[in-house]
């Protein structure tokens, strides 16, 4: 697995829009930051997360519809293909994420895929012991996560580099 070594993420942070909380720290696009030139990419960014104590992981896609996690921060590393992706809810980004890009989603972002290839594979992860539970965007649900989204600890490495990565740095400020 290769992982550029001084790699910086792009940031940005999306508002609440009263539906999708989002969050105050910074939502992270690694672009092209894994080699996934492999046989099997999807295996070599789960070693990557794994080796960063990044687990609880699955392969597939993004939804196609609006959603959020409120108990869990999470990582997508995008293995195969592309996507044009709307992160931050109705009225975020719409983002195009290609193979070997990762993107860092904290806790109560909002995302969706708009359009994706037909070999689009993800291989998604979160911090050791947080678990992960889809929110669909309602104001029942909106206020539930502003009480349980400030409770989601902050993880102690980053997916992509590390316990010296980006994400530590950028999500302690």
């Amino acid at each position: 697995m290769t992982v550029k070594e001084k790699i910086e993420p792009l940031t940005m942070t999306f508002e609440d829009d009263e539906l999708v909380p989002n969050n105050r720290l910074p939502f992270l696009i690694y672009k092209h930051a894994v080699d996934v030139g492999k046989v099997e990419p999807e295996r070599a960014i789960e070693e990557l997360f794994g080796s960063h104590g990044w687990g609880d992981m699955w392969r597939n896609g993004i939804y196609d519809y609006l959603h959020y996690h409120s108990t869990a921060h999470e990582a997508l590393g995008i293995a195969r293909g592309h996507a044009r992706v709307r992160f931050g809810g109705d009225r975020g980004k719409e983002i195009e994420v290609s193979a070997g890009d990762v993107v860092v989603l904290p806790a109560g972002t909002g995302h969706q895929s708009i359009l994706a290839s037909r070999d689009f594979s993800v291989v998604g992860a979160y911090p050791r012991g947080q678990r992960m539970e889809i929110t669909r965007p309602t104001p029942e649900n909106h206020q539930k996560a502003l009480k349980t989204i400030p409770q989601v600890g902050l993880p102690d490495t980053d997916p992509v580099v590390g316990k010296n990565g980006p994400l530590v740095r950028l999500w302690k400020q």
